[in-house]
């Protein structure tokens, strides 16, 4: 007999093409387990606005504001979710953690360790393919990565590092 899992909140953090979103969908695979994917949601609702930096910042700070009560009371209802938003920087990571919070629910935080190098690489694969909703180039990827804080100790998640 399989016992039931909690509710839990997987949060995932990584560079650009670290494999972020191919974590998530083997993450949200587990039953009664939803995947929630930044990508998918800004490229639907945000595509023709979304030309910086700056755009990404505003309007994924307008998407985070909508989405989150939807989140909490889903964890509330018994299921799990899987968050594909970057946890990149401590300001969307106090954004997750006011989730777990509110939901008071258990949560595992993701991270990817890779070397520039790797994800540069796979990013122009990415690029190449197509099948990715947008295209990065080095520099947009470099500018990005300007922003990306690992998380501490000291913020109190219950981090999987992930190297391989």
């Amino acid at each position: 007999m399989e016992v039931a899992r909690p509710p839990t909140l997987y949060l995932i953090c990584g560079k650009i093409a670290a494999g972020k979103s191919t974590l998530a969908k083997n993450l949200a695979a587990q039953p009664a387990t939803l995947l929630i994917s930044e990508d998918h949601w800004t490229s639907h609702l945000f595509a023709d606005d979304l030309k910086t930096i700056e755009d990404y910042g505003r309007l994924s700070a307008r998407l985070r504001a909508a989405i989150g009560p939807h989140v909490v009371d889903i964890l509330r209802q018994g299921l799990s979710i899987v968050l594909d938003f970057p946890a990149n920087t401590v300001r969307n990571r106090d954004w997750m953690r006011s989730l777990i919070t509110q939901a008071n629910v258990a949560h595992e935080l993701h991270l990817l360790d890779f070397p520039d190098g790797i994800c540069k690489q796979r990013l122009r694969q990415r690029n190449a393919s197509g099948e990715h909703p947008f295209q990065v180039s080095d520099a947009e990827y470099d500018q990005f990565t300007r922003h990306f804080v690992p998380p501490r100790p000291d913020e109190g998640f219950n981090v999987v590092v992930h190297t391989s």
